[in-house]
C-alpha cells in the first residue's frame, strides 16, 4: 500500500488490522473501551482537561498529531476542549445516532481510534468544539 500524505505532510496511511492490535495491547482497558469500542470518560476525570502546556495532542493509538494547544479552550463541559484541528484531514467525521440523539463523532483518520464528537457551539474562527476523551490522547510539549 503506498502512503498517503495530509497537507501538512503526515502519514495518513490505515493501520493494518494486525497493526491496531499490537498497538492496542500497550493501551490500558479504559483507554481501549474509548478508542476501540466508540467509550466516553466520564466528564471533569480525564487527566488532560487542565493541562496547559504548549505542545501537541496525538492519537495515543497511532501517535497522529490532532490537535494544537493553542486551540486548546475551556468549554465548561468536563473534557478537553478544541476549536480546530491540526489537519482537517487528520480527523474524520461520522454521524451518530448513539444515546438517543444525533451528534458528529470524531476519529483519527489513520487509526479510526474514537476521540469524542464535535459540536457546532466553539468560539471562532471556526465556531467547532472538538469534545475529546483525555484516553485518547497523548500531550507531547512542543520543544523550544
Amino acid at each position: 500500500m503506498s502512503e498517503r500524505l495530509s497537507p501538512s505532510g503526515h502519514d495518513l496511511t490505515p493501520l493494518t488490522d494486525q497493526e491496531k492490535q499490537q498497538r492496542a495491547a500497550a493501551l490500558t482497558p479504559e483507554e481501549q473501551r474509548i478508542l476501540l469500542n466508540q467509550g466516553t470518560e466520564p466528564p471533569f476525570c480525564g487527566g488532560l482537561l487542565d493541562n496547559k502546556e504548549d505542545g501537541v495532542y496525538h492519537c495515543k493509538l497511532c501517535d497522529l498529531p490532532l490537535f494544537h494547544s493553542a486551540t486548546k479552550f475551556e468549554s465548561g463541559t468536563g473534557w478537553p476542549s478544541f476549536y480546530q484541528p491540526v489537519d482537517d484531514t487528520h480527523i474524520h467525521r461520522l454521524e451518530d445516532h448513539s444515546h438517543g440523539m444525533i451528534r458528529t463523532e470524531i476519529r483519527c483518520a489513520r487509526c479510526d481510534g474514537h476521540l469524542g464528537h464535535v459540536f457546532p457551539d466553539g468560539p471562532p474562527p471556526t465556531g467547532e468544539r472538538h469534545c475529546l476523551n483525555s484516553a485518547s490522547l497523548v500531550f507531547k510539549v512542543t520543544e523550544v
